[in-house]
């Protein structure tokens, strides 16, 4: 299977569906972009790492292990969302130490969130683009880096509503909790995440 790289076009909170950011990827030399929904705290944390202007007083997760992963001669190489299951995406940290390489497991906002931060190049697989990707004529930025634009909120949302991303709204906090204890012990984090977010915003 090819391998296709990926660029970051943006990150955009939905108006319409509570607590959802959308992280969207572009593919390069092509049109399709992969718009994965992640949580509050990754959204903040590559956006951060996007604008160069901005740094935190203290280290975010992300930065500590950076600076974890360096201190130890650690390289972040690449990574590879490599699986499409049920909507969530499964993604890779590609690491060379020592001229070894190994390969992490890593939910995808943090593999991005590290990838930013590595300057590693992002790829996904050409099936997942088929499957997953979604044809749209967007003006380019002038320049790479996190997008919160009013006028963009609409074509958002239907990214947000194409991935198969559920609406939380309308579950109420009994359920709410219910769904988050069955994905913990499903060992899906990315939705676990987006229901804590959707819980801890109520």
């Amino acid at each position: 299977m090819s391998l296709k790289r990926l660029n970051i076009r943006g990150i955009s909170y939905s108006q319409t569906q509570n607590g959802a950011y959308a992280l969207v990827l572009k593919e390069v030399g092509g049109d399709r972009q992969l718009p994965i929904v992640i949580g509050a705290f990754e959204a903040q944390s590559i956006a951060i790492a996007l604008e160069k202007e901005i740094s935190p007083p203290r280290p975010l997760t992300h930065d500590l292990f950076k600076t974890f992963a360096e201190r130890y001669d650690i390289l972040v190489k690449q990574v590879i969302i490599h699986k499409l299951v049920d909507g969530v995406f499964y993604s890779s940290l590609i690491c060379e130490r020592d001229k070894i390489e190994e390969i992490i497991d890593a939910r995808t906002s943090d593999a991005i969130a590290l990838a930013v931060r590595f300057k590693a190049p992002v790829f996904t697989y050409e099936n997942i683009l088929e499957e997953a990707g979604i044809q749209q004529q967007i003006t380019p930025d002038k320049k790479l880096e996190a997008v919160d634009v009013d006028d963009e909120d609409e074509l958002i949302d239907d990214l947000i509503k194409e991935s198969g991303a559920t609406d939380y709204s309308k579950y109420g906090i009994k359920e709410l909790n219910e769904m988050l204890e069955d994905a913990v012990n499903n060992e899906n984090y990315e939705l676990a995440a987006r229901l804590r977010d959707e819980i801890s915003k109520r």
